[in-house]
């Protein structure tokens, strides 16, 4: 088949009109060492964006490739994000530059909890599949998979100071696991319903949790610091003491029971009441954990202090003394008894403020600022941001709203789409609001309040805009004072559709009233300046029919007037009679949508029974009905001057037909919820489309023709991989004991195998060099002289002249690290020995002895048998052996002076300048206020 000049590729040009989206969580994070609190991180869709929220302006868009952002977190040093994807992917993106050099591959379904370790060396990952993955930052692989939850993972928290990690899951359990021994080692079931999060509190030594409509607190006693060891050791002598190869697993189990019930012990401790009654979404607290943030399903934010230990005993000892007074001034004749206070959850935990936001809350994130100063900023279901303020070092504090990021995006999905005659201005027009966009910027231009719009158009000379609206009505706004020009009552029910009539000089209007009305365009006198004019719309001519009117459009010839109505019927009627001509009927459901091509001879139509059907309008007969989406077809529109057309779905998707050929010829895909509607430039060039996830996205016109058999060939793929990628977990899981292997093999990863083929054809490449330069001393030693050398191998001259040697190892090191297993696991066993051989002298020469050292032990796990048993490499793994031991010391030894040195310059540098280094010195601050405080009041009791 040769190449169709006509069939040019559609591709996503930008994504906009979304500031937020509801399903992930909203983060603070910190540009180039940048003011903390100005930037915040929100999903949009399967992107990330950026906002300054002082400026109300993108500054940084953290692109994504298909899959929806479930969850971001920011690492501790605020120079890297972690975002979750809705495919169970991970990807560790650079603040710095965008860009994403990590990624991770190991849940079967969306990440929903994401968090870094003190020091962000790890990472740990919760997912709707109801696993917890643990993974290694820095070494980019997985370390182990915990199960034992029966439901979505909800919330991940690393401790501190130990080696725990606390999960909370819908399964209402909170499970603590041990992560030396990857295990649960308790449960915490105190809860009735879901646990949908939870936070740590005074020092980790209290757990909060929240499911209902109370937070429950839990006090946590850390056993193993008493005995003085830790409770690893403790563990392995509990189990050598009691092993005994003859006992049966069931004695194991409640051995390792035991120990684990000595790390720590959990009691309830009681519960903090919350104002509103339902659910709780989100409970976070600020670094310090010293502010509580809690909200539910509504738009209430409640702010919680919490006090210190020092506090709550200062506070402790002021009631004690009260108490004694109180005992001392009551008592009689008996004996005095000693006053007791008791210490209360309602006095370690006050209530701060309260947020009212004005829409449904998603996600908050907080920052402490100087001065006891809060920022709070908050994701609203309506795609809205807003951040707060509130001073925390005050009693009764009222929160101010310093910033809204609304004029992005629309509150409500926007339902019609139009595109101005010159191309440049996009209409989109949603429940409350009309936005004019420009379409190579993708700003905002105007933003007029309107009500419920179901249709729009421009106005011939595109200085005015016309909106129909789901009560009926007709409104018209000027596009350079961006005001409402006038209300006009069309019609009794809702305006579902209009177009534009051929001629330029009026509308054609449908409604649920059952009529199709005609207006013309005229200037009449504006009442406020006599001297200018205004556009206004004045009824001609009315078409009653028999059932409510659902699409209307005007062959461009305008001959003939085609309506779609409730009874699943296509009426076409002459448009200048208004006589009756032709009835389309076939589809099983309403036509939603419908558009004529450009020479008037074809009309399309398209239905909720998700087929589009395309039909002769000289007789009315049907040329071919075609299954077009997966769910109703809600949007259908011709290219201009062309027999191509596009319809959107319910579907999620955007496909292009040819009303010739009656075939599919390609499907935009980017859209996560229903595609609403869709607008065609005039030129074809441009596509926009919007959609439920509150996003419009726009698609451009390339030079690439679309060869169709190469088309379906790549969808076909496409299906099969993705078809893979949803089986059970392979048998390698249980077979080999590399930790990051049964993690990454969860799912088809075939770009892997091109990294497997780049290392063989490297060792090729390694081995016909190695040859050459063996038949070419051959030669030299036959003739006795010496001679000229062979040619070097392109690829090597390409690479500066390198050895093949060397050329092995760039290759290597070009493999991701996360990759980097899974690769050598694919390499065939005839490879391996030349690897074996070439690691030696890597090793030797000290060239990247981590990971040549890493490869290594890999291949010698998997490889074991084959390898021993061959007598060839036995002289080369004890040489490895010799040489492996001997430079990892040296390396070692480095390290460890390195180290030593560096400490030593930080004492010496502290002890110089008094400065104490990796400290806070807010915390150091707070310290000298309350010595400084302390001492004022010893003066003042002395005087």
């Amino acid at each position: 088949m040769g190449l169709t000049k006509q069939y040019l590729r559609y591709v996503a040009s930008a994504v906009f009109g979304v500031i937020g989206s509801p399903k992930a969580n909203i983060a603070y994070v910190t540009l180039r060492g940048g003011e903390k609190g100005r930037y915040v991180a929100v999903a949009a869709c399967e992107h990330v964006f950026v906002w300054d929220v002082r400026k109300a302006e993108k500054v940084l868009i953290l692109e994504g490739k298909k899959h929806e952002v479930t969850h971001l977190c920011p690492s501790p040093d605020g120079i890297h994000i972690a975002v979750g994807y809705e495919d169970g992917a991970l990807r560790i993106f650079s603040l710095l530059n965008g860009e994403s050099n990590v990624s991770f591959n190991g849940h079967k379904s969306a990440v929903t909890a994401i968090q870094y370790d003190a020091l962000g060396a790890r990472l740990v990952t919760g997912s709707r599949d109801t696993d917890v993955i643990v993974w290694d930052v820095i070494n980019e692989c997985g370390l182990y998979r915990l199960k034992g939850h029966k439901d979505a993972v909800t919330q991940v928290l690393f401790l501190k100071n130990k080696n725990l990690l606390v999960t909370s899951s819908k399964d209402t359990f909170v499970k603590w696991w041990d992560l030396d021994t990857q295990h649960c080692f308790k449960t915490m079931a105190g809860h009735r319903s879901e646990v949908w999060g939870m936070t740590l509190l005074s020092q980790e030594k209290r757990l909060l949790t929240g499911s209902d409509s109370e937070l429950r607190a839990w006090d946590i006693n850390y056993t193993e610091e008493e005995a003085g060891e830790p409770h690893e050791k403790k563990g392995k002598s509990l189990l050598d003491d009691g092993a005994d190869e003859e006992k049966d697993e069931g004695q194991d189990e409640e051995l390792e029971e035991v120990h684990h019930c000595r790390v720590l012990s959990c009691k309830k401790v009681g519960s903090v009441l919350r104002e509103a009654r339902d659910r709780v979404v989100s409970l976070m607290t600020d670094s310090k954990a010293r502010v509580l943030l809690c909200h539910g399903t509504d738009a209430t934010l409640e702010i919680f202090s919490v006090l210190s230990e020092e506090e709550i005993q200062r506070k402790m000892h002021k009631k004690l003394k009260k108490a004694k007074k109180k005992a001392k001034s009551q008592e009689g004749e008996g004996d005095a008894v000693e006053p007791t206070v008791e210490r209360k959850l309602s006095e370690e935990i006050l209530r701060l403020a309260s947020i009212k936001a004005s829409g449904k809350i998603r996600s908050v994130d907080c920052l402490m600022a100087p001065r006891g100063e809060l920022k709070v900023v908050l994701l609203l279901q309506n795609n809205k941001v807003e951040t707060y303020t509130l001073l925390t070092s005050i009693n009764n504090p009222t929160a101010d709203k310093t910033a809204c990021l609304t004029l992005g995006g629309h509150r409500t999905d926007a339902r019609t789409l139009a595109f101005s005659s010159d191309n440049i201005a996009i209409l989109s027009a949603s429940g409350d609001t009309v936005k004019v966009w420009n379409r190579s910027t993708l700003q905002v231009i105007r933003t007029m309040a309107c009500e419920y719009a179901l249709c729009s158009l421009f106005v011939p000379g595109d200085r005015q805009v016309i909106v129909g609206t789901k009560s009926g009505k007709l409104q018209i706004f000027d596009l350079a004072s961006g005001s409402l020009l006038e209300t006009t009552d069309a019609h009794t029910g809702a305006l579902w559709s209009m177009c534009l009539s051929p001629d330029q000089r009026g509308i054609v209007t449908g409604g649920a009233d059952k009529t199709v009305k005609f207006w013309d365009f005229e200037l009449v006198k504006d009442q406020e300046s006599a001297q200018n004019k205004r556009l206004t719309v004045q009824h001609t001519r009315t078409l009653q029919l028999d059932e409510d009117v659902l699409y209307v459009r005007i062959s461009p010839d305008q001959r003939l007037l085609a309506v779609s109505l409730l009874d699943c019927t296509v009426k076409i009627f002459f448009t200048d009679t208004l006589k009756f001509f032709l009835s389309l009927y076939g589809h099983k459901l309403p036509v939603l949508c419908l558009d004529i091509s450009h020479d008037s001879s074809l009309i399309a139509t398209g239905s909720a029974d998700r087929n589009v059907k395309v039909w002769g309008l000289d007789f009315g007969d049907c040329h071919r009905s075609m299954f077009a989406h997966d769910d109703s077809v809600m949007f259908l529109q011709f290219v201009p001057k062309t027999h191509l057309f596009f319809t959107a779905g319910k579907d999620r998707k955007i496909k292009q037909w040819d009303a010739d050929k009656f075939e599919r010829i390609q499907t935009l895909e980017g859209h996560h919820r229903e595609v609403w509607c869709l607008a065609i430039s005039p030129s074809g060039d441009h596509i926009v489309s919007s959609s439920h996830d509150k996003s419009l996205r726009l698609w451009e016109r390339t030079r690439e023709p679309i060869i169709l058999e190469e088309e379906k060939e790549t969808e076909r793929e496409a299906e099969f991989e993705e078809s893979m990628a949803k089986g059970d977990e392979p048998v390698a899981e249980d077979t080999f004991p590399c930790a990051m292997l049964c993690i990454t093999m969860t799912k088809t990863i075939t770009f892997t195998l091109c990294k497997a083929e780049r290392i063989m054809e490297a060792l090729e490449l390694y081995r016909e060099e190695t040859q050459k330069m063996e038949e070419h001393s051959e030669a030299c030693k036959e003739a006795g002289k010496k001679l000229p050398p062979p040619k070097t191998n392109p690829i090597l001259v390409a690479f500066g002249n390198i050895s093949p040697s060397r050329y092995v190892l760039d290759v290597l090191k070009k493999v991701r690290s996360s990759e980097l297993e899974v690769s050598l696991l694919v390499l065939p066993f005839p490879y391996v020995p030349d690897l074996l051989r070439l690691f030696n002298t890597y090793i030797q020469s000290g060239l990247e002895v981590e990971l040549v050292c890493r490869c290594l032990f890999f291949l010698l796990r998997i490889h074991f048998g084959q390898i021993t048993s061959n007598q060839m490499l036995l002289s080369v793994i004890d040489e490895l052996r010799t040489n492996t031991i001997s430079k990892v010391t040296e390396i070692r030894g480095i390290f460890g002076f390195n180290s030593a040195g560096l400490q030593f310059l930080q004492r010496e540098i502290e002890h110089k300048e008094d400065v104490m280094f990796f400290a806070d010195a807010t915390d150091r601050f707070e310290q000298k206020k309350r010595k400084r405080k302390k001492r004022e009041r010893a003066i003042l009791t002395l005087t």
